[in-house]
């Protein structure tokens, strides 16, 4: 079974030749051409026709094309300014189906999304440009309520970060925050070779599912996130302290959370930071109003 007629080397190519299309560095253009790396995205997605894909970066339509017959809408960024003749040719067949968004994917909005698409996206399936990735995922899982899954192809290092455990070296801020909001559910290895033209590392495509977070507050707990990765040095007392929070109340509340304050950021896991924001956030704790926990 094809998935997407374009998933292989010399179908993307007559299409870039037609268009006169040249590579864009900065933009991270390489385009997947192995269909079966294609069937995997959308075995892990598993769309449906209520659904409104989120996609950023469609490139020339590769993954589009293969989402657009099993799906209500696919709402795609594309910075490009080239590339939108290439889409309407690629995806001519189901392009009633599509809705292309010319733009920074940084600068999207749901709102923005929902409005061009007249219902709110559904999830987020995307051969992501690598050097947003990190950001575009956590941005959706914060600020995109509606997105229930994320399948994201992204850089084999930033696969590893999402899904890293505490005590290793993947594991830092990016890691216990993307915990408040999303848990991975699936993954696979996608070599250079598999793309057009190759980059120079290793892919890996993950699946996170949004879950109900742990915390009644999760930005608050992002701050305090940030705050103990700050100087990852340090133990989570002197961190957090260089950020800002008195070491007093800092004392209470590792003491209420059962954290030693000697510890470092790395060895908790994200349930320790949801404790630690909660105590801090308790009445007496002087927290609600944050500027009380500054140093004066």
């Amino acid at each position: 079974m094809v998935h997407s007629y374009l998933a292989n080397a010399r179908e993307t190519r007559a299409v870039l030749e037609r268009h006169g299309f040249s590579f864009k560095h900065r933009l991270g253009q390489n385009f997947l051409i192995n269909d079966d790396v294609i069937g995997r995205i959308l075995g892990l997605a598993e769309l449906d026709d209520s659904d409104v894909v989120y996609e950023i970066g469609p490139g020339i339509g590769t993954l589009t094309v293969a989402m657009l017959p099993h799906v209500r809408a696919v709402v795609a960024v594309e910075a490009d300014k080239t590339l939108p003749p290439v889409l309407a040719d690629t995806c001519a067949r189901d392009g009633e189906k599509l809705v292309l968004v010319q733009g920074d994917a940084l600068r999207v909005t749901a709102e923005g999304l929902t409005t061009v698409a007249g219902k709110s996206p559904t999830k987020l399936v995307s051969n992501l440009p690598y050097q947003v990735a990190a950001t575009v995922i956590l941005g959706t899982l914060q600020h995109m309520a509606s997105v229930r899954r994320l399948v994201v192809m992204v850089q084999a290092e930033v696969a590893d970060r999402i899904a890293a455990t505490p005590g290793t070296k993947e594991y830092g801020a990016y890691t216990a925050k993307l915990a408040l909001w999303g848990r991975v559910t699936g993954r696979f290895e996608v070599g250079p070779g598999n793309f057009m033209p190759p980059p120079h590392v290793d892919s890996a495509v993950v699946r996170i599912d949004r879950i109900e977070s742990p915390a009644a507050d999760p930005e608050g707990v992002s701050l305090a996130i940030d705050a103990a990765f700050a100087q990852r040095r340090k133990t989570i007392r002197n961190s957090m302290a260089a950020r800002g929070y008195h070491k007093d109340v800092l004392d209470q509340a590792f003491a209420a959370a059962g954290i030693d304050p000697r510890t470092r950021a790395e060895t908790l896991c994200t349930a320790d930071f949801v404790r630690l924001h909660e105590a801090l956030d308790a009445p007496g704790f002087g927290s609600r109003d944050f500027s009380d926990n500054l140093k004066r």
